[in-house]
C-alpha cells in the first residue's frame, strides 16, 4: 500500500488554489453567460449559470445604442499612450534615482512614492482647474495627462535596477565612451524587459479602467471612453443587466490581451531574476 501522507499537504495546497481560481474567475464567466441570456433569462428565479437560450442581441444593443466602436478606440488611445509615457518615465526616473547620487534624493524620492497614497478623488478639483487655465477641457490632452507618469511605476523600476544591474556594468560602457543617454538606451533598457511587462500591464489596465477623470474632463461624447459609454446602460431605477454585461465583456478583451502578451514577463518583473547570462 502507497503512502500518500506526504502527498496530502500538497493535495490540500492544490485543492485550496483551485478553490481561490474558482471564486475569481466565476464573476466573469457569470458575466459571460448574461451577456449570452434574452431578457427574460437574465433575472430568472433560481438563477442559472448556462443560459437556455442563448443570443447576440445584447452585443447588437451595445453597438446599436451608441458608437461604443468609437468608446473603444478612444480607450484603447488613451491607454496605449498612457503606458508607453508611464514605461518611459518610470525607466528614466528609476535609472536616475538607482545610479545616480545629488542633492536631496532619498527627500525627491520620498516624495515621489508618497504621492501614490494620495487618490484622484483629493486633488482632482484643482487638477480640473489646471486643465482649465492650460485650455485642456474636453481634449485628449487633458484625458491622458493625470496618467503620464506612475510613482509606483518609478518606484518598482528603481529597486528592478538596483538589484539586476550592476555599476560594474554602467562603469565599462562609460570607459567605452558611451554618453548617459547611450547607456541608458543600449545597455539598461534592454536588461529591464521584465520589469517592463509588470508596468505595462499595471498602466494599461489602471487608465483602461479610469472613470471619474475622463467623467469630469470630457463634455462631449467623441472623448467618452468604454468606462463612460458603459454608464448609458444604468438609468435612474434600472439597470439594463444584459448590454452592460455585454459591453464589459468587450471592455476585457484589451486589458486580457495585455496580460497574455506580457505574462512571462510579469514574473520576471516581481522576482528580480537579475542579469541575463
Amino acid at each position: 500500500m502507497r503512502n500518500y501522507t506526504g502527498k496530502a499537504p500538497l493535495l490540500a495546497k492544490h485543492l485550496t488554489l483551485l478553490a481561490g481560481a474558482a471564486v475569481m474567475i466565476l464573476p466573469f464567466v457569470w458575466m459571460l453567460s448574461t451577456s449570452l441570456k434574452p431578457p427574460h433569462e437574465v433575472l430568472s428565479w433560481p438563477p442559472q449559470l448556462i443560459p437556455r437560450t442563448f443570443t447576440l442581441e445584447n452585443y447588437r444593443t451595445v453597438f446599436a445604442t451608441a458608437p461604443f466602436v468609437r468608446f473603444f478606440f478612444n480607450s484603447l488611445l488613451m491607454a496605449s499612450v498612457s503606458t508607453v509615457a508611464i514605461l518611459l518615465t518610470s525607466a528614466t526616473a528609476g535609472y536616475v534615482f538607482a545610479k545616480f547620487d545629488f542633492p536631496f534624493k532619498n527627500f525627491l524620492f520620498i516624495l515621489t512614492l508618497s504621492t501614490a497614497m494620495v487618490p484622484l478623488e483629493v486633488y482632482m478639483i484643482p487638477l480640473y482647474m489646471s486643465m482649465v487655465r492650460m485650455g485642456w477641457v474636453n481634449t485628449f490632452i487633458g484625458l491622458v495627462a493625470p496618467y503620464l507618469i506612475m510613482s509606483y511605476g518609478i518606484f518598482f523600476m528603481r529597486q528592478n535596477i538596483m538589484a539586476s544591474i550592476p555599476d560594474e556594468l554602467l562603469d565599462a560602457a562609460r570607459i567605452d565612451g558611451a554618453s548617459e543617454w547611450k547607456i541608458f538606451r543600449i545597455v539598461v533598457f534592454p536588461m529591464l524587459s521584465g520589469p517592463i511587462g509588470a508596468i505595462s500591464i499595471f498602466a494599461f489596465q489602471q487608465t483602461w479602467a479610469a472613470f471619474i477623470w475622463p467623467l469630469i474632463i470630457t463634455s462631449s461624447r467623441e472623448l467618452w471612453t468604454m468606462e463612460l459609454g458603459l454608464g448609458m446602460f444604468q438609468y435612474r431605477f434600472t439597470v439594463d443587466l444584459g448590454p452592460i454585461n455585454a459591453g464589459s465583456i468587450l471592455s476585457l478583451i484589451p486589458v486580457l490581451a495585455v496580460f497574455l502578451v506580457m505574462r512571462k514577463k510579469i514574473i520576471q518583473g516581481i522576482t528580480l531574476t537579475g542579469m541575463k547570462a
